[in-house]
């Protein structure tokens, strides 16, 4: 039986509110799309998603936040698309900022782990 073995422990996150899960790396995936296409539509795309179910997140994601982490802007000559609103920035950094404390942790956790 090999000795000194080494375990890692792995962490998946998700922030819960009453509604039950609010906001994991998916979202979180489709709001820097978001951010970097401009788009719902680009940012489905980019994920592989149909638009309904991306513009069901967001929708879902708006009412759900203390304010809108995205915002619709309205077509015209150069066509409409979408915008992180402030919050929607803010909580990508939370949710990364989250995310490396807890992982830190966990490798921390794992060093002397024995079974």
């Amino acid at each position: 039986m090999p000795k000194n073995k080494k375990y890692d422990i792995k962490v998946r996150l998700w922030v819960e509110e009453a509604e039950g899960p609010f906001l994991g790396i998916g979202k979180i995936w489709l709001l820097e799309n978001i951010g970097k296409t401009g788009s719902i539509t680009n940012a489905a795309k980019e994920m592989k998603m149909a638009y309904r179910q991306a513009w069901q997140l967001v929708e879902e994601m708006n009412k759900r936040a203390e304010s809108p982490l995205v915002e619709k802007l309205l077509g015209g000559k150069g066509g409409g698309g979408a915008r992180l609103t402030e919050a929607g920035e803010n909580a990508i950094q939370t949710f990364y900022e989250l995310e490396k404390k807890v992982q830190d942790f966990a490798k921390k956790e794992s060093i002397n782990l024995k079974f």
